[in-house]
């Protein structure tokens, strides 16, 4: 069979770009390892892990909340089996629509192995039967990561696990050690603490979420530590061992001492490597870095012409959303359009409660560049909205240029933080300044008025509500 394009990849990235293909009015195949389509994300990430959540989410709330709002009921119970049965009906209602999508937009989808033969001859090989070839005058790899994994620590998916694992679990951990205090450990390190569970988060830098700006990791380590988050900064870890029904890591602190801890689960959360195993690189003319990853231009295209790369297997932040930018910009390209990305303004999201997200420059980047900044905050306590809900935990916090009042930066920690900040996305894209912002009107009361405050706090320390 001959195509137009095809992708090797089924995430985000991947039917993404297929779509936008079949769209664009190309021959389109899509090709994907495992039996089900959607990738890490839709499988075991971005939705399963927002289902089991939203639960905890749930459940916390009833034990600790309902009763300030005036609901009297019995202590509820967690029923850990319908919730891990839920977020998997969840995940194949997901799933079973990317199918649709395929079917809909006439995408032949293969399902085995994808490796390449020469640049435009794709070997596909099921997980039984027998290989089958197809020809292309495309490419696009989009195989996406797997989680990476300490050198000392052989993950045994028992006692050992990665975020896939945890996902899963047939009991409620009694105390869970979370090695990473990143997005994915302290994600799934609030799920567990909101349904009983001790948790420990040992993390290597001087803060949880060190990527994203200093602000929003002391407030989420203020709010983790209401839950019971024990997080443990600065601490270099050192074994991990599983000794049965236990698990015993060992760690350095920051004045070098050695310390223990102990746990009937250790989840290793230090984030995510490119998967490439199995493609056969070499046959197309092409290697993977130092870190995995596959080089590409400007244009997403590989050192091969008629390979493109996009999503976690090539440089920039592992977000499925960059990804599915990354799919629809090599497919306008291919048929000869100018698409465009910025990835300054593409926008990191935590999905604790409170959420935490940002776009843009933090302070600690500006600083380091030497830029002429300002800053407006303001706290969700000081909104009504906030108040009503009671979701008083967390700031907004506006970046802005110091003589432009151009927004750089736009960093929220509050009740739905993670849809708010799609509005800073969208100023940062028309280049609007902090003025700008604050002089639409917001709906009251609504969180987002803490973005109209902050906006008021950065032009010219004029805030109304504090």
């Amino acid at each position: 069979m001959q195509y137009d394009v095809t992708v090797i990849g089924s995430g985000p990235g991947g039917y993404v770009a297929a779509i936008r293909c079949a769209q664009l009015g190309l021959k389109t195949a899509i090709i994907e390892k495992y039996d089900t389509l959607g990738g890490t994300c839709l499988n075991v990430g971005c939705i399963p892990s927002k289902a089991l959540l939203d639960s905890s989410e749930h459940y916390y709330n009833a034990v600790n909340h309902f009763k300030d709002h005036g609901i009297d009921i019995n202590k509820p119970k967690v029923n850990f089996k319908q919730m891990i049965d839920r977020k998997a009906s969840v995940v194949k209602q997901t799933c079973d629509g990317i199918d649709f999508l395929m079917n809909k937009n006439k995408i032949d989808v293969h399902h085995g192995m994808g490796s390449f033969v020469d640049k435009n001859t794709i070997k596909i090989t099921p997980a039984k039967g027998k290989s089958t070839e197809i020809t292309t005058d495309k490419v696009i790899i989009a195989t996406g990561s797997k989680p990476s994994s300490l050198p000392f620590a052989k993950i045994d998916k028992k006692r050992i696990i990665t975020s896939t694992e945890a996902l899963s679990l047939s009991e409620i951990p009694k105390h869970m050690i979370v090695i990473g205090g990143g997005v994915i450990g302290m994600e799934l390190g609030s799920v567990y603490a909101r349904i009983g569970s001790q948790v420990t988060v040992v993390e290597y830098m001087d803060r949880i979420i060190p990527t994203m700006d200093s602000t929003m990791g002391k407030e989420l380590t203020r709010v983790s530590k209401k839950i019971g988050i024990d997080i443990k900064v600065s601490h270099k870890v050192t074994s991990i061992e599983n000794i049965g029904k236990e698990v015993k890591v060992k760690a350095e602190d920051k004045k070098g001492n050695t310390v223990e801890f102990k746990g009937d689960y250790c989840l290793v959360a230090i984030g995510r490597r490119p998967y490439t195993d199995g493609l056969n690189l070499e046959a197309a003319g092409l290697s993977a870095d130092d870190r995995g990853r596959i080089g590409v231009d400007d244009h997403l295209r590989t050192k091969v012409d008629n390979i493109y790369a996009i999503g976690d297997v090539i440089r920039g932040a592992m977000l499925a959303h960059k990804a599915e930018e990354e799919g629809a910009f090599v497919a306008e390209t291919i048929v000869g359009q100018k698409p465009h990305i910025h990835y300054k303004l593409i926008p990191g999201v935590v999905y604790t409660w409170p959420e935490v997200a940002s776009v843009g420059y933090t302070e600690e980047e500006l600083k380091e560049k030497g830029s002429d900044y300002k800053v407006g905050s303001f706290p969700f306590k000081a909104l009504g909205r906030a108040r009503a809900s009671m979701d008083v935990d967390g700031v907004v916090k506006i970046l802005a240029d110091k003589k432009t009042d151009e927004i750089l930066g736009v960093h929220i920690i509050g009740a739905r933080a993670a849809d708010m900040i799609a509005a800073g996305v969208t100023a940062m894209e028309y280049r609007a300044s902090a003025e700008d912002v604050s002089r639409m009107s917001h709906a009251h009361p609504t969180y987002m008025e803490a973005v109209k405050e902050a906006c008021l706090a950065a032009t010219d320390n004029r805030p109304i509500h504090i």
